[in-house]
């Protein structure tokens, strides 16, 4: 779990950098970059690959993740709201802004300067959201480990590597298709 903590500070790291290079996964491949969601995994999806893959469960367990499934789903809706509502935001300062710049190219002075920093600023809560998505992912593994025994827990890693590897492998099969 170290490890992971150590991975997504690195990751908020990098996004203060480059949140547009988080966001858009470069180091992925093109199959991977497709299931991205804030520059990661959904814990809602990762906890339904638990779920099927980790027999036998106890009741309490499946309980427990069911209860998780159902916060995490609730938690990356808000997320997923609050991105588009960055997104909209943008977009309409932006359309703003352009208008702006057509006024000024026809001859009026327009707030050009000050509606592209109002973009910008807001363009800094998409840094804020990826934190919180990664924040998300983290307390979602640490509950998981909370839940499971270190027997199932080790077979969790297992599993979630084999579910990246076989994105990466559908990813190469994709790119070496039969072009038609």
């Amino acid at each position: 779990m170290a490890r992971c903590h150590e991975f997504f500070m690195r990751k908020d790291a990098a996004a203060k950098i480059d949140a547009f290079q988080m966001l858009s996964g470069t180091w992925t491949t093109p199959v991977e970059r497709c299931f991205l969601w804030l520059s990661g995994f959904r814990p809602s999806e990762l906890l339904k690959l638990l779920a099927s893959r980790l027999e036998p469960l106890t009741e309490k367990q499946l309980d427990s993740i069911c209860v998780l499934q159902h916060s995490s789903q609730q938690a990356e809706d808000a997320l997923s709201r609050e991105m588009e509502e960055l997104r909209q935001s943008v977009v309409e300062t932006v359309a703003a802004s352009g208008s702006s710049s057509l006024c000024r190219m026809a001859g009026s002075s327009g707030d050009y300067t000050g509606q592209t920093t109002v973009a910008v600023a807001k363009l800094a809560t998409l840094e804020i959201l990826l934190r919180q998505a990664d924040d998300l992912r983290l307390r979602i593994l640490q509950e998981v480990q909370r839940v499971l025994t270190t027997r199932q827990c080790a077979r969790a890693l297992l599993a979630i590597t084999d579910y990246f590897s076989r994105l990466r492998a559908l990813s190469s099969l994709w790119i070496a298709r039969p072009s038609t």
